[in-house]
């Protein structure tokens, strides 16, 4: 290849990257620069930079934050307290999971499982979805315990939903750990719960930092299921599902909407930043050893 023919590949490698990035940003461009204006003039212009404001922003997130129908502080510790939970049993569940059927893999109960897991993502939400809510109202009056309008029904939920690319990629990377360091340490007399705690999770870090970020971001940017089985009248309620609070029959609060927008991915959009590393790096590792 000469050096012209070299020189065009490296331009239109710019530009087709250029253009996929304005496509993906475009819509963030258009929450930060209409979360800076009036709820007219986003209605005059919602593209243009005309009424943007840093100071009608400042005073749009602080009517959010203040709104009492919105209630962000209560959102915002449900949106926690929810991904966290489901995070730490994702990681530590499909961790398991992974390592069983890792070192199980001729067995074809092991395969069976697996092979369930991958099949269980090519499944769309929407297919599912009405008979998960009537199977969790069920089970919750069998059991005694409302798995609707709760922390622990939704985080189950999300147990579910997240399982099976949490336990695909964890376990890909799992194949690559040598077996010997379990033999090593079952002569030592350890027990198979000390073998994975001690020696297989720790080894883990990489790939479960890459997992728990993609989950993270899509269980905290989530607002089907939340809305589904929190409803929007229930008492627990994430950012997503209380932004709905700036909605009415008749009037919707433009301005307010995509500064309480703004707050809710804004953490998100920090945490990817830090991270963004991490999770390449797991990525990688994990379809190497894979």
């Amino acid at each position: 290849m000469g050096k012209k023919e070299k020189t065009s590949s490296v331009v239109w490698r710019f530009v087709i990257a250029t253009i996929i990035a304005i496509y993906v940003l475009f819509p963030f461009y258009l929450v930060v620069i209409n979360s800076c204006k009036t709820t007219n003039d986003i209605t005059a212009n919602p593209i243009g930079l005309n009424g943007v404001s840093f100071t009608q922003l400042i005073s749009n997130l602080v009517d959010v934050i203040n709104n009492t129908h919105f209630l962000f502080w209560d959102a915002f510790a449900s949106s926690l307290i929810i991904t966290v939970l489901s995070l730490v049993f994702l990681a530590v569940f499909g961790g398991m999971a992974g390592w069983v059927i890792c070192r199980n893999n001729k067995k074809k109960w092991a395969m069976v499982i697996y092979f369930t897991f991958i099949a269980s993502m090519i499944i769309p939400f929407q297919v599912v979805m009405l008979p998960l809510i009537a199977t969790f109202r069920d089970v919750g009056k069998f059991i005694g315990i409302s798995m609707l309008q709760s922390v622990p029904g939704i985080v189950f939920a999300y147990c579910g939903f997240g399982g099976a690319m949490t336990v695909f990629i964890l376990t890909g990377f799992i194949k690559g750990i040598p077996y010997d360091l379990e033999e090593a340490a079952s002569i030592d007399g350890c027990s198979p719960e000390q073998i994975y705690f001690k020696i297989i999770f720790p080894l883990l870090k990489p790939v479960i930092t890459t997992v728990t970020i993609l989950n993270g971001m899509w269980i905290w940017n989530d607002y089907l299921l939340p809305s589904m089985m929190l409803g929007q009248n229930g008492r627990v309620k994430t950012l997503p599902v209380a932004v709905q609070a700036f909605v009415g029959s008749y009037v919707k609060e433009w301005n307010m909407i995509l500064a309480a927008a703004l707050l809710a991915i804004v953490p998100m959009i920090i945490i990817f930043l830090i991270a963004q590393k991490q999770i390449m790096n797991g990525m990688i590792e994990g379809a190497v050893k894979g």
